[in-house]
């Protein structure tokens, strides 16, 4: 029991502290960010390391350590993105009244240096563990960079539900990109095609013949899957998610022990007012374009983010 229960219990945990660490990290004052990017750099190379070595060892321990490693050097590409250091060339609002394609064209800029290194990390840790026995590590990263293509992928083309108030006021431009509707057709084939890949997965688990470290290997991998599918869920479903990450976001959690569309007195004139102002009204002043259409015209959004 415990040889297949820790497994899934450990993807949770891992994932659960990584992005609410993301999170606090990025809902920090800016002056912060040097010093968060300082520890996540020097966790990186810790990460590297940790990878290469664990990648030569097919057992438990080595499969435990190679995901937690994936799951890190991830982490490093998430804050060097939130905190601003690797965006795009553009880091502008979409105008008003741009084709669908168009939009497409400029959201691209707005992350293209985030996406090419993305590219080229996933390039390096596959170069990393080549050969090597245990590729837990690098079907990790794999897997969060597919599955995070996917989720910017289905928000681009249109989803219900969104936490806006998760971009830090940096990055508050691409909620420009962002439409609203009710379901996109890529949304069913994301789903349909991520359960497919989790029960390929998966099915090492109920094999004869597999031993213990293929077993937690292919639950690491497997869980992590499914936890993105269930991301993939929070889009579409009205579903308290970010609840889950209160302790990440203080100025949300502040603002709704207050009235609702209110702000303490405390907070107005404070670097926190702007992050708790989102969380009580993340839509005021948005209006979000068709998926398919050109965007209507609307007011210019003031200058914001897996």
């Amino acid at each position: 029991m415990t040889l297949h229960a820790l497994p899934i219990v450990f993807t949770l945990l891992v994932w659960w502290c990584a992005t609410g660490l993301v999170l606090l990290a990025v809902n920090r004052p800016p002056a912060s960010y040097r010093r968060s990017l300082i520890v996540a750099t020097v966790i990186l190379a810790a990460s590297v390391i940790g990878l290469s070595w664990a990648s030569r060892e097919a057992t438990v321990p080595g499969a435990y350590v190679a995901f937690l490693c994936g799951v890190l050097i991830w982490g490093w590409l998430e804050m060097s993105y939130y905190t601003g250091v690797l965006t795009g060339p553009r880091p502008l609002p979409c105008p008003a009244g741009v084709s669908a394609w168009r939009r497409f064209v400029l959201a691209l800029k707005a992350s293209l240096y985030h996406e090419l290194a993305i590219v080229a990390f996933a390039g390096g840790t596959i170069a990393l563990t080549w050969g090597a026995p245990n590729q837990v590590g690098t079907w990790t990263f794999v897997t969060l960079w597919l599955m995070r293509w996917s989720a910017k992928l289905n928000i681009f083309l249109g989803v219900p539900h969104l936490n806006l108030q998760w971009f830090p006021d940096h990055l508050r431009y691409l909620e420009s990109f962002i439409v609203r509707r009710p379901m996109n057709a890529l949304f069913p084939f994301s789903i349909l095609l991520s359960l497919t890949a989790a029960a390929s997965v998966l099915s090492t688990v109920v094999r004869s013949d597999a031993t213990s470290t293929e077993i937690v290997s292919a639950l690491l991998v497997g869980s992590l899957i499914l936890l993105a599918v269930l991301e993939h869920g929070f889009l579409v479903l009205t579903l308290p998610d970010s609840a889950l990450w209160n302790w990440a976001l203080p100025a949300a959690r502040q603002c709704r022990q207050d009235i609702p569309g209110r702000l303490p007195p405390t907070l107005i004139d404070t670097p926190s007012a702007g992050r708790c102002r989102r969380a009580c009204e993340p839509l005021a002043g948005l209006k979000p374009a068709s998926a398919f259409a050109s965007s209507p015209p609307r007011p210019a959004p003031t200058t914001n983010g897996r």
